[in-house]
């Protein structure tokens, strides 16, 4: 296969030297294109000049086809002796292969067939590839291909190119509803001098120039209720965030994900928003509210289910959990319990962590349909705001999706004085062993402390989202450029 390939190139290098010599130059710098190839399509009469790969190519003697494409579409080119001089045809047949870029001037006709079709009255080669595409034009099979060169995946792999392409329409919804609702997108730091906004464990880097030790963010979450503070009353940065965890089909360490934050409401405000937000992204990208994931039917447009956190984790555990403050009396409950064994929950060192644990396995895990879950410990949520009638419970809620988390918000802390002692409580799980932490971040407390209004924000995972919209089991398919080892 190597050998082929090997040949391939030498024969392809020889025919860049071959059009050096003719004085035919192999690689244009640019080309006068009258309309796309998706315009083009709708030119039926018409003469064009379009351009794009060439993707498919059959020669017959004096007659052939090929076709070309672009990201968006592709069109078939009829090559014919009639409309080209010997030496022109002779050029297309022996110099031009597929995989390189050609300009294409003719008239747009439909066969006898019904595909549209452009007659070609001149061929231009505009760019000349060393390396042939994927034999399987129906699209490459190989996921390490796929992932590393994703160009060529989505050269030959429909499902991929409508992957992407509705990956870019969800974007610019995202950022066209928020405006219209009254929120401004901002930019905030990515190397941070903290670690803020979720328990994470971070990437650490060094500045040199400031001799810092800096942290890639975890969240936009600390920054972003700044500017709530400064008076943009509702902000939203779109963007990336990196998280050093484990890899898994449903977890990567770069990340896109938007959040919002809005001033004057509260968590119930921010349910109903996202409600409508989600029902309208789906009709406007997907034209449905509903999606198949692995083999069920989940519809975004019903009426979601609700789950009490705290009661349905007391439901499992046989007690109040909240009560206990000993990482090992709880370990020998959910032991006792028959959930887990010792070996387990090893992983385990803090009861905060443990509480995230048993949630993910036993109730995170069983749920479907989208579903709504409030009533978080508090331990787990330390931006969070307490809950009026019980401290120990936040005002929180999640969406949760086929047992992926899909969307998490809160009524915002805005209390200087409890947050500093729930960043301080984190220190204390840091010493312990705990990496997912968040360090005290004195600026954000300091911004804080000179007051912030009532506040809800959320966290929505476009990775996830789209993982649930077109049914993959791996989240690498609807990124563009997933790292790999």
């Amino acid at each position: 296969m190597e050998e082929n390939l090997s040949n391939e190139i030498d024969i392809r290098r020889a025919k860049i030297e071959e059009l050096k010599k003719m004085g035919e130059l192999p690689f244009k710098d640019r080309f006068e294109r009258t309309c796309t190839i998706q315009e083009a399509r709708e030119k039926i009469g018409e003469k064009v000049k379009i351009a794009g790969r060439i993707v498919f190519r059959r020669i017959m003697g004096k007659f052939g086809f090929c076709q070309i494409r672009d990201i968006y579409e592709r069109i078939q080119i009829s090559v014919g002796r009639n409309e080209f001089s010997e030496e022109d045809y002779n050029f297309y047949k022996k110099m031009i292969d597929i995989g390189d870029f050609i300009g294409v001037e003719g008239e747009v006709y439909q066969t006898q067939t019904g595909e549209v079709t452009v007659k070609a009255e001149k061929i231009t080669l505009l760019s000349k590839t060393l390396r042939p595409l994927p034999e399987k034009f129906h699209g490459i099979v190989d996921t390490e291909i796929k992932y590393r060169q994703r160009y060529l995946d989505l050269i030959t792999n429909e499902d991929s190119r409508k992957i992407f392409l509705t990956r870019s329409k969800v974007v610019s919804f995202v950022r066209k509803f928020l405006e219209e609702n009254g929120f401004i997108e901002v930019e905030t730091p990515i190397l941070q001098t903290s670690v803020s906004g979720a328990s994470a464990k971070p990437f650490f880097t060094h500045h040199n120039a400031l001799d810092l030790q800096c942290n890639l963010r975890i969240a936009f979450e600390c920054a972003l209720k700044e500017c709530i503070c400064a008076g943009i009353d509702r902000v939203f940065e779109l963007g990336k965030d990196f998280r050093n965890e484990g890899m898994d089909p449903a977890h990567l360490q770069e990340f896109t994900q938007v959040e919002w934050y809005a001033s004057y409401w509260n968590f119930e405000d921010n349910i109903k928003f996202f409600k409508k937000f989600l029902t309208e992204l789906m009709k406007a990208c997907f034209g449905t509210t509903k999606v198949v994931y692995q083999e069920q039917e989940i519809d975004f447009g019903k009426e979601w289910d609700e789950i009490d956190y705290v009661a349905r984790m007391r439901e499992l555990l046989g007690c109040d959990f909240l009560e206990i403050e000993d990482l090992n009396q709880l370990k020998k409950i959910a032991v006792d319990r028959k959930l887990f064994t010792y070996a387990d929950l090893e992983e385990c060192k803090s009861v905060r962590t443990l509480i995230d644990y048993i949630y993910k396995r036993k109730i995170r895990a069983n749920i479907v349909n989208p579903t709504i879950l409030y009533n978080y410990p508090a331990s787990l949520k330390p931006l969070a705001r307490r809950n009026d009638k019980n401290s120990k419970i936040v005002d929180v809620f999640q969406i949760v999706v086929g047992g992926q988390e899909l969307v998490n918000a809160y009524s915002e802390l805005v209390d200087p004085i409890i947050q500093r002692k729930t960043l301080e409580d984190q220190l204390k799980e840091k010493a312990a062993g705990d990496e997912e932490t968040m360090d005290v971040d004195e600026d954000f407390l300091l911004a804080m402390e000179h007051g912030m209004p009532p506040i809800s924000g959320l966290g929505f995972g476009i990775d996830r989202f789209l993982m649930f919209a077109f049914d993959c089991a791996n989240i690498r398919d609807v990124v563009l450029f997933p790292l790999m080892k």
